[in-house]
């Protein structure tokens, strides 16, 4: 009698991992973080820093971090 796992690779730790399916994007779970980290030149930790400062209005958003980006 063969079980269900019985076909399933060995792994070494992936048993402590979490099963969310997600793959892991840049950004994380954010749209709105992972649009401004793929569309600007800012990282995940500026774009959330960003959006928690300004909201989530994506059109003043890029408009910040291009003024940003001219700064840096």
């Amino acid at each position: 009698m063969t079980r269900p796992n019985d076909n399933i690779p060995n792994r070494p730790g992936a048993a402590h991992k979490p099963a969310t399916g997600n793959l892991p994007t840049k950004g994380g779970d954010d749209p709105d973080v992972r649009f401004l980290a793929e569309n600007t030149d800012l990282s995940p930790k500026q774009a959330r820093e960003l959006i928690r400062e300004h909201g989530h209005d994506r059109a003043k958003l890029l408009e910040i971090a291009r003024t940003m980006k001219a700064e840096g």
